[in-house]
């Protein structure tokens, strides 16, 4: 029997086939997993029901995390479909392009609130309209994070700080859903190409930078993270909550 037979779980965060959250997505599938999508604008949702469609999943909704009613009316639609749910994979993240790209000591208070609510409020939105359908289901919930958020990271600026405060998040919510038996956890990813790293300026000196300097020599891949994935929304992990685990091929543990 599959890992994820029976299962199921709702995926934030496609953007197009390199998205991580796409490579968990084919995990999900693989194992036996019965998937939901999300998208924010008419955009993406052309680029993930394609996606959706191809390994034969009709669950493709609308929701902007920004909108209190988008995330209401995402879970009322997930409770009339399927009645519960055992899964989120939450992988949101934004910051505007020049709060990236100028220093640090420049970002605009609109911007540091856009990239606080996106990235990180989302999470505890989602928890919340995720909890009444995770109840006697053992749910689990992941985040991806990355490890600007406790180091320095050129040009990672306000997204550093933004990933702080979802780690912080993270972990709150772990203690606070533990007594539902719904465990809350995130994953540290090294550097992928992805939509959303095309907008950290000289994100190509960083991915070089860091497969000369990580100890396995090598980048990161959509399946590393989504093999952690599979761990932490499977019933392997039925006694860890709370935690960032990193996948980054131990860049992490140096001392850069």
């Amino acid at each position: 029997m599959s890992l994820f037979q029976g299962k199921k779980v709702l995926i934030l965060g496609v953007a197009n086939e390199r998205s991580i959250a796409w490579g968990i997505a084919q995990k999900l599938h693989s194992e036996g997993a019965e998937l939901a999508f999300t998208y924010v604008n008419e955009a993406i949702e052309r680029r993930v029901r394609p996606l959706a469609e191809g390994i034969g999943c009709t669950n493709v909704l609308p929701c902007d995390v920004q909108s209190d009613t988008e995330v209401t009316n995402l879970f009322s639609e997930l409770k009339n479909r399927w009645g519960g749910l055992d899964g989120v994979v939450h992988s949101i993240a934004f910051a505007n392009g020049d709060d990236l790209k100028n220093r640090f000591v420049e970002t605009s208070r609109a911007g540091f609130s856009l990239a606080l609510d996106v990235s990180a409020y989302s999470l505890i939105s989602v928890a919340k309209g995720a909890l009444p359908l995770m109840q006697g289901r053992s749910g689990s919930i992941i985040t991806m994070t990355y490890l600007g958020s406790e180091r320095v990271v050129e040009n990672y600026n306000v997204m550093g700080v933004a990933k702080a405060a979802l780690e912080a998040s993270m972990r709150y919510l772990a203690a606070d859903l533990g007594k539902e038996g719904i465990r809350v956890n995130a994953i540290s990813a090294g550097p992928i190409k992805t939509l959303a790293a095309a907008g950290i300026p000289h994100f190509r000196e960083l991915l070089s930078n860091f497969e000369q300097k990580s100890p396995l020599k090598r980048n990161v891949t959509q399946e590393d993270v989504a093999k952690t994935a599979l761990y932490f929304l499977s019933d392997l992990s039925s006694g860890v909550t709370g935690e960032t685990t990193y996948v980054d091929c131990g860049y992490n543990i140096l001392g850069i």
